[in-house]
Protein backbone atom coordinates (compact mmCIF):
# COMPACT_ATOMS: atom_id res chain seq x y z
CA UNK A 1 0.00 0.00 0.00
CA UNK A 2 1.50 3.27 -0.96
CA UNK A 3 1.24 6.07 1.39
CA UNK A 4 -1.25 8.63 1.18
CA UNK A 5 -0.65 11.74 -0.85
CA UNK A 6 -2.89 14.47 0.57
CA UNK A 7 -3.52 17.72 -1.41
CA UNK A 8 -3.39 21.40 0.03
CA UNK A 9 -7.34 21.36 -0.14
CA UNK A 10 -6.86 18.72 1.95
CA UNK A 11 -4.99 20.12 4.59
CA UNK A 12 -6.88 23.35 5.05
CA UNK A 13 -10.41 20.84 4.83
CA UNK A 14 -9.07 19.16 7.72
CA UNK A 15 -8.03 22.34 9.95
CA UNK A 16 -11.16 24.17 9.07
CA UNK A 17 -13.09 21.14 10.37
CA UNK A 18 -10.82 21.23 13.62
CA UNK A 19 -11.69 24.76 14.18
CA UNK A 20 -13.80 25.15 16.97
CA UNK A 21 -17.55 26.86 16.13
CA UNK A 22 -18.11 30.29 17.10
CA UNK A 23 -18.40 33.56 15.49
CA UNK A 24 -14.75 34.33 15.92
CA UNK A 25 -14.01 31.42 13.45
CA UNK A 26 -15.53 31.85 10.37
CA UNK A 27 -15.69 29.23 7.59
CA UNK A 28 -15.76 31.77 5.46
CA UNK A 29 -13.23 31.50 2.08
CA UNK A 30 -12.68 34.98 1.88
CA UNK A 31 -11.99 35.80 5.77
CA UNK A 32 -8.43 36.49 6.98
CA UNK A 33 -8.29 33.25 9.31
CA UNK A 34 -8.91 31.30 6.08
CA UNK A 35 -6.47 33.10 3.80
CA UNK A 36 -4.32 31.95 6.47
CA UNK A 37 -4.71 28.33 7.12
CA UNK A 38 -4.81 28.22 3.17
CA UNK A 39 -1.37 29.86 2.87
CA UNK A 40 -0.15 27.52 5.78
CA UNK A 41 -1.75 24.68 3.65
CA UNK A 42 0.79 23.89 0.83
CA UNK A 43 3.23 24.12 3.43
CA UNK A 44 1.85 20.81 5.00
CA UNK A 45 1.35 19.46 1.64
CA UNK A 46 4.94 20.16 0.64
CA UNK A 47 6.43 18.24 4.31
CA UNK A 48 4.02 15.43 3.48
CA UNK A 49 5.26 14.57 0.12
CA UNK A 50 8.86 14.70 1.68
CA UNK A 51 7.84 12.56 4.45
CA UNK A 52 6.22 9.75 1.86
CA UNK A 53 9.72 9.59 -0.44
CA UNK A 54 11.49 9.45 2.95
CA UNK A 55 11.63 5.86 3.06
CA UNK A 56 12.66 5.56 -0.56
CA UNK A 57 14.79 8.34 -0.60
CA UNK A 58 16.68 6.60 2.76
CA UNK A 59 18.14 3.53 0.42
CA UNK A 60 21.73 4.42 -1.14
CA UNK A 61 20.82 3.11 -4.51
CA UNK A 62 17.67 5.44 -4.93
CA UNK A 63 18.24 8.16 -2.49
CA UNK A 64 18.33 12.21 -3.99
CA UNK A 65 17.53 14.52 -1.24
CA UNK A 66 19.78 12.32 1.36
CA UNK A 67 22.89 11.11 -1.28
CA UNK A 68 25.05 14.21 0.61
CA UNK A 69 24.61 12.70 4.03
CA UNK A 70 25.25 8.86 2.40
CA UNK A 71 28.63 10.49 0.60
CA UNK A 72 29.76 12.16 3.58
CA UNK A 73 29.54 8.70 5.43
CA UNK A 74 31.59 7.14 3.29
CA UNK A 75 34.46 9.67 2.79
CA UNK A 76 33.40 11.07 -0.57
CA UNK A 77 33.45 12.74 -2.81
CA UNK A 78 36.78 10.79 -3.29
CA UNK A 79 39.48 13.35 -3.85
CA UNK A 80 41.33 11.13 -6.30
CA UNK A 81 38.17 10.74 -9.03
CA UNK A 82 36.89 14.09 -7.67
CA UNK A 83 32.87 14.16 -7.40
CA UNK A 84 31.10 11.58 -10.07
CA UNK A 85 29.22 13.71 -12.54
CA UNK A 86 25.99 12.43 -12.58
CA UNK A 87 23.53 10.84 -10.17
CA UNK A 88 23.64 7.09 -10.97
CA UNK A 89 27.43 7.42 -10.70
CA UNK A 90 27.20 9.11 -7.31
CA UNK A 91 24.43 6.55 -6.28
CA UNK A 92 26.60 3.78 -7.78
CA UNK A 93 29.89 4.77 -5.97
CA UNK A 94 27.68 5.31 -2.02
CA UNK A 95 26.34 1.69 -3.28
CA UNK A 96 29.86 0.04 -4.09
CA UNK A 97 31.23 1.45 -0.83
CA UNK A 98 28.81 0.37 1.38
CA UNK A 99 28.51 -3.43 -0.04
CA UNK A 100 32.02 -3.75 -0.04
CA UNK A 101 32.79 -6.43 2.17
CA UNK A 102 36.25 -6.39 1.05
CA UNK A 103 38.19 -9.24 -0.81
CA UNK A 104 40.91 -10.17 -2.41
CA UNK A 105 39.90 -12.52 -5.31
CA UNK A 106 39.57 -11.87 -9.03
CA UNK A 107 35.60 -12.18 -9.00
CA UNK A 108 35.90 -9.79 -6.33
CA UNK A 109 36.96 -6.87 -8.09
CA UNK A 110 35.30 -7.94 -11.36
CA UNK A 111 31.85 -7.72 -9.38
CA UNK A 112 32.74 -4.66 -6.78
CA UNK A 113 33.45 -2.45 -10.89
CA UNK A 114 29.99 -4.19 -11.99
CA UNK A 115 28.95 -2.34 -8.66
CA UNK A 116 30.14 0.71 -9.79
CA UNK A 117 28.83 0.27 -13.31
CA UNK A 118 31.79 -0.93 -15.34
CA UNK A 119 32.35 -3.77 -17.12
CA UNK A 120 35.89 -5.20 -16.97
CA UNK A 121 38.06 -8.51 -17.39
CA UNK A 122 41.87 -9.08 -14.88
CA UNK A 123 44.19 -10.86 -16.00
CA UNK A 124 47.06 -12.36 -13.48
CA UNK A 125 51.07 -11.98 -14.44
CA UNK A 126 53.70 -14.10 -13.42
CA UNK A 127 57.32 -13.91 -13.42
CA UNK A 128 59.32 -16.07 -16.61
CA UNK A 129 60.29 -19.60 -15.14
CA UNK A 130 62.50 -21.71 -17.16
CA UNK A 131 61.06 -24.82 -18.09
CA UNK A 132 57.05 -23.84 -17.17
CA UNK A 133 56.99 -20.66 -19.20
CA UNK A 134 56.14 -20.05 -23.05
CA UNK A 135 58.99 -19.35 -25.27
CA UNK A 136 59.33 -15.83 -26.33
CA UNK A 137 57.57 -14.85 -22.72
CA UNK A 138 59.61 -11.69 -21.79
CA UNK A 139 61.81 -11.90 -18.53
CA UNK A 140 60.67 -10.44 -15.97
CA UNK A 141 61.54 -10.05 -12.19
CA UNK A 142 59.59 -11.09 -9.30
CA UNK A 143 57.49 -7.98 -8.97
CA UNK A 144 55.19 -9.93 -11.81
CA UNK A 145 53.81 -12.61 -9.61
CA UNK A 146 52.31 -9.52 -7.46
CA UNK A 147 50.78 -7.90 -10.71
CA UNK A 148 47.86 -7.87 -12.13
CA UNK A 149 45.34 -6.06 -14.53
CA UNK A 150 42.22 -4.42 -14.58
CA UNK A 151 40.74 -4.75 -18.90
CA UNK A 152 38.34 -2.15 -19.63
CA UNK A 153 36.81 -0.28 -22.54
CA UNK A 154 38.65 2.94 -23.30
CA UNK A 155 35.52 5.48 -22.36
CA UNK A 156 33.03 3.59 -21.15
CA UNK A 157 29.85 5.63 -21.12
CA UNK A 158 27.01 6.27 -18.85
CA UNK A 159 23.73 7.31 -20.93
CA UNK A 160 21.10 9.53 -19.44
CA UNK A 161 18.45 7.79 -17.70
CA UNK A 162 15.07 9.10 -17.06
CA UNK A 163 14.10 8.81 -13.97
CA UNK A 164 17.39 7.58 -12.55
CA UNK A 165 19.38 10.56 -13.66
CA UNK A 166 18.78 14.41 -12.72
CA UNK A 167 18.15 17.08 -14.12
CA UNK A 168 21.07 19.24 -16.15
CA UNK A 169 23.03 16.17 -16.48
CA UNK A 170 25.02 15.14 -19.60
CA UNK A 171 22.78 12.52 -22.64
CA UNK A 172 26.52 10.83 -22.07
CA UNK A 173 29.68 10.61 -20.33
CA UNK A 174 32.66 9.34 -20.81
CA UNK A 175 35.64 8.10 -18.54
CA UNK A 176 37.00 5.70 -15.83
CA UNK A 177 38.26 8.20 -13.61
CA UNK A 178 35.84 6.77 -10.91
CA UNK A 179 36.95 2.90 -11.43
CA UNK A 180 41.11 3.53 -11.72
CA UNK A 181 40.45 5.36 -8.13
CA UNK A 182 37.95 3.03 -6.70
CA UNK A 183 40.26 -0.19 -7.26
CA UNK A 184 43.41 1.33 -6.62
CA UNK A 185 42.34 2.23 -3.44
CA UNK A 186 41.27 -1.40 -2.40
CA UNK A 187 43.54 -3.02 -3.81
CA UNK A 188 46.29 -5.55 -1.66
CA UNK A 189 48.41 -3.45 -0.61
CA UNK A 190 51.42 -5.71 -1.64
CA UNK A 191 50.54 -5.63 -5.26
CA UNK A 192 50.92 -3.56 -8.30
CA UNK A 193 47.95 -2.67 -10.67
CA UNK A 194 47.80 -2.12 -14.13
CA UNK A 195 44.64 -0.56 -16.14
CA UNK A 196 44.29 -1.48 -19.79
CA UNK A 197 41.90 0.17 -21.60
CA UNK A 198 40.97 -0.74 -25.34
Amino acid sequence: MSAPNYQASDFLAALQCLMPRGLAWPRDPTSVMAQVEAGLAPTWQRHTEQNNNLLVDAFPSTSVQLLPEWEAALGLPDPCAGEAPTLQGRQAQVVARLANSGGQSIPYFIQYARTLGYAVTATEFAPFRAGQSAAGRPCGNQDWAFTWQINSALNTVTYFRAGVSGAGEPLELWGNAVLQCELSEIKPAHTYLNFDYH
